[in-house]
């Protein structure tokens, strides 16, 4: 596995609204979007979002609600690779040192391939490929 940089830190907000008034109004961080608030303008991070626990849960399990016998998670981190191909080597390895995916490796509706797993202390991490995150390869 060859991991190329640290892409997205997501914090988990049960109440996305409530988690806006520390990020944006009191922090100042120029978040866009309204249910979703994300940047990708925050110096030291490519991807800095306020990920609502129910977009969390869609999008690890296909359904609003977070599973009960679950964890639930406070933060998402993910690591970038270099291909999309790479993400599925990568959920191969990990699966191989014994750590059980949320969910294979699989291309999002945005175009970042990404595979899940939940840690110990309860963080979703992503292995993952987002395309407008690299540069493009010279033709």
């Amino acid at each position: 596995m060859n991991v190329q940089f640290l892409s997205t830190v997501a914090v988990i907000a049960a109440n996305p609204e409530e988690s806006r008034e520390l990020f944006v109004d009191a922090l100042g961080l120029p978040l866009d979007g309204d249910e979703y608030a994300h940047s990708e303008r925050i110096e030291g991070v490519k991807h800095f979002g306020v990920w609502p626990l129910a977009q969390a849960a869609q999008a690890c399990f296909g359904a609003e609600d977070w599973p009960a016998d679950k964890p639930v998670p406070q933060v998402s981190i993910e690591f970038d690779v270099e291909s999309p191909d790479a993400v599925g080597a990568a959920a191969q390895e990990l699966e191989a040192r014994g750590f059980q995916l949320v969910h294979e490796a699989r291309e999002e509706p945005w175009g970042q391939t990404v595979a899940r797993l939940l840690s110990i202390e309860g963080a979703i991490i992503g292995i993952s490929f987002v395309p407008s995150m690299h540069p493009s390869e010279p033709s």
